[in-house]
C-alpha cells in the first residue's frame, strides 16, 4: 500500500503545485485555494483514471440483468444439481460474452486506491512531530506544515467536526452534500435496474440505499474536514457520472427463451 499512499500523494502535490504556481500562492475567503484544489483535482484524476472501470462495471451488471430471466429458468429446471446447473450457466456466460465478475472486478480495484486517498489525507495532522512521519510518502517537512495547516472557509482541512464553531458549520455542509449525493446516486442506480421483486433482494437494496449515507454521517462526523471534502468531490463526480451513464447505457431488455 505505501508505494499507492506515495503516488496519491505525488499527484496531491502536483496539483498543489500547479495551482499555486497558476494562481500565486492564493488565498482568499480564509481558504487556502491551492491545497483545496490540490484535493479537488487529485480526486478528480482518479475519478478519470478509473472511467473505464466504471464503464465495465455497467456494461457486465446490464449484461446479467438481460440474463436474468434464463438464469432462473436454469436455476428452477436444474433445481439439487448443482454439476449441471453450473455448467449450463457457464455455457450461457460464454455464449452470451458475459462474465460473471465483471461487475465485481472494478470495485476490487478502486477500494485500495480510494482508502490511499483517505490515509495520505489523514496523514496530514498538525498533531504529528516525528519529522520521519512527517516526511513520509515524498512529503518535505515545510510541504506536510504547509498542507496540515490549510483552511477551508475558515476551518483547518486537518480539524474535525468537534472541534466546533466554523468547523461544523463547513464540515455539516460538506456532510450534508456527501450524503444527498450519494443517496441520489444510489437511487439512480437502483431505479434503473428497478428494485428487485424477491423480497430479500429488495430489503438489501433498502439498506444500501438508506443504510450508506447513514453511515457517511458517522463518518464525516469524526474525519477531518480535508476527508470530507475529498469524499463529497468524489460522490459529486460520481452523481454526474451516474446521470450521463443513465443517458448513455439505457436499460436493455431481458434475455428470454424463444
Amino acid at each position: 500500500m505505501s508505494v499507492i499512499y506515495s503516488l496519491i500523494s505525488a499527484l496531491l502535490l502536483f496539483w498543489h503545485s500547479a495551482w499555486d504556481t497558476l494562481l500565486g500562492d492564493p488565498h482568499s475567503l480564509s481558504t487556502d485555494w491551492a491545497w483545496v484544489l490540490g484535493i479537488v483535482f487529485l480526486v478528480l484524476t482518479v475519478r478519470v483514471a478509473l472511467f473505464p472501470l466504471f464503464l465495465r462495471q455497467v456494461r457486465s451488471q446490464q449484461a446479467l440483468a438481460r440474463l436474468q430471466p434464463r438464469m432462473r429458468e436454469l436455476q428452477a429446471e436444474h433445481k439439487g444439481d448443482l454439476p449441471t446447473l453450473q455448467r449450463e450457466l457457464t455455457e450461457l456466460y460464454q455464449r452470451e460474452k458475459v462474465s460473471p465478475f465483471g461487475a465485481f472486478l472494478p470495485m476490487l480495484i478502486q477500494f485500495p486506491i480510494f482508502i490511499g486517498l483517505l490515509h495520505v489525507l489523514r496523514h496530514l495532522n498538525p498533531a504529528t512531530t516525528d519529522v520521519a512521519t512527517r516526511t513520509l510518502y515524498g512529503w518535505t517537512e515545510a510541504q506536510f506544515l504547509d498542507a496540515s495547516g490549510a483552511h477551508l472557509f475558515g476551518a483547518p482541512i486537518a480539524a474535525t467536526f468537534q472541534a466546533g464553531g466554523t468547523v461544523q458549520l463547513v464540515a455539516g455542509v460538506l456532510i450534508l452534500a456527501m450524503i444527498s449525493t450519494t443517496f441520489l446516486t444510489t437511487r439512480m442506480s437502483i431505479l434503473k435496474t428497478g428494485w428487485s421483486d424477491n423480497p430479500q433482494q429488495r430489503t438489501i437494496q433498502r439498506v444500501v440505499l438508506y443504510g450508506i449515507p447513514l453511515s457517511l454521517l458517522a463518518s464525516g462526523l469524526i474525519f477531518p474536514v480535508g476527508v470530507v471534502l475529498y469524499w463529497t468531490t468524489q460522490n459529486l463526480f460520481a452523481l454526474g457520472q451516474q446521470i450521463w451513464l443513465n443517458r448513455r447505457y439505457p436499460a436493455t431488455p431481458v434475455l428470454t427463451t424463444v
